[in-house]
């Protein structure tokens, strides 16, 4: 980062941007599950909880405690769901984000062992209510990790689909699936993700698929000119600005979990495109929030969130920068 940078830090802490994450903290750490199955009931009919099962899972150590509770009540669809997504970012934790050839054998045993384990919850978990989406949410991971195909992944998402059509995090965990890195295909990840934005009400966050798509199409070519080529292609920039407009820069775009992400995102690729008026744009509305992805991509997250932003500010000024919409 650059200690000449005249703005803040970027802020990578998910309490700022979401304040109610330190109340489901302090709940969990005094393992009040009541209150936090009353905080889940109380969110609109319809809502992505998959920021709720993230943070109660993120715990450490809290998975002896979801065990005892599932062993008190087995069919406790919400207890199952919650261990086996702990089991789940346990096993990620150790497998880690790196490629497979870097993956060693030890680890992927011990992360295979934890998504069956996560598998044999969640299925119950499914099983005993099939429209919990959280839990079909969860068994999306377990699918990619434990390889089961193409086919399997799709059916998952499917049953969720069922009951919540717009499941904005459901959708980001297909996206990977059908990416080559996964035995998925370009076609199929850009398909689906042109899909589910046309799909979703305007406004909602379900258009930054389109933008995740092409960041990892962007990532998975080699580094230099095949990747500016990329880029620069004409309908790439014209597919950016029109999801841009039907989600973050919507007038009926509202500040849901995950918005953060998918402003990151625009900023992140208007910004490689050289489109530094729209990067400016986001990184305004983003002010100094951040995410780790999509600026992991991009080299150290807090380095490369300050160089684009302070790249795209200097060259901008609010009046320069599109209509960002009502926020």
């Amino acid at each position: 980062m650059s200690l000449a940078s005249p703005l803040p830090p970027p802020d990578f802490e998910i309490t700022s941007a979401y304040p109610e994450v330190a109340w489901l903290r302090q709940a969990v750490a005094a393992w009040d599950w009541t209150a936090v199955r009353q905080y889940l009931a109380g969110l609109p009919r319809g809502s992505d909880t998959s920021q709720v099962f993230s943070t109660v899972a993120g715990t450490e150590g809290v998975e002896q405690v979801l065990r005892d509770l599932v062993a008190a009540a087995p069919d406790d669809v919400f207890a199952l769901t919650l261990l086996g997504a702990r089991e789940v970012q346990i096993g990620w934790k150790v497998r880690t984000g790196a490629r497979a050839e870097s993956v060693t054998r030890e680890q992927f045993a011990t992360f295979h062992a934890h998504l069956r384990t996560a598998e044999q919850l969640l299925i119950r978990a499914t099983a005993l209510d099939p429209s919990y989406a959280p839990a079909w949410a969860e068994r999306l991971n377990t699918a990619r990790g434990l390889q089961l195909g193409q086919n399997e992944a799709r059916r998952r998402y499917d049953r969720l689909a069922k009951s919540h059509p717009h499941h904005f995090t459901a959708q980001s965990r297909l996206l990977q699936q059908l990416c080559p890195k996964w035995s998925g295909s370009w076609d199929a990840a850009h398909s689906f993700a042109r899909d589910r934005m046309l799909a979703a009400p305007e406004g909602a966050l379900n258009a930054g698929l389109v933008a995740e798509a092409h960041l990892e199409h962007w990532l998975g070519l080699d580094a230099g000119e095949e990747r500016h080529a990329y880029l620069g292609q004409s309908h790439v920039h014209a597919e950016l600005v029109e999801a841009a407009g039907r989600s973050v820069l919507h007038p009926e775009f509202r500040r849901e979990p995950g918005w953060v992400t998918v402003a990151g995102c625009f900023a992140a690729l208007f910004s490689l495109i050289g489109d530094t008026a729209r990067a400016a744009a986001h990184f305004r509305a983003l002010g100094n929030l951040a995410s780790q992805f999509p600026w992991s991509y991009l080299g150290e997250p807090a380095e490369a969130y300050t160089r684009h932003r302070d790249t795209a500010l200097a060259l901008t000024s609010p009046a320069t920068a599109p209509n960002r919409g009502r926020r």
